[in-house]
């Protein structure tokens, strides 16, 4: 919450700002340090296995789903059925 504007001088209404603005910083930081505050970095070792799962997963995605046109329509009839001749 910000409070001070608009009461007195404008410097007395900065200060004011910049005095909130600093304990509500305050006050943030020491609560989340006691809710467990930020996550760990992850090291080094954690990133690159992170990655390299990521490229498996676009890999095999890739593979999955890079398909020819008759592939499609394969597995549309697979799905849906053969198309009937009725048009709605």
């Amino acid at each position: 919450m910000i409070i001070g504007f608009g009461f007195g001088n404008p410097l007395v209404s900065l200060l004011m700002l910049l005095v909130t603005g600093t304990l509500s910083y305050l006050i943030y930081r020491a609560t989340a340090r006691r809710r467990g505050g930020t996550p760990p970095r992850p090291t080094r070792a954690q990133m690159r296995q992170y990655y390299y799962e990521q490229r498996r997963r676009a890999q095999q995605f890739s593979n999955e789903y890079n398909l020819t046109d008759e592939e499609i329509e394969r597995r549309i009839d697979e799905k849906l059925g053969p198309p009937s001749d009725k048009q709605p």
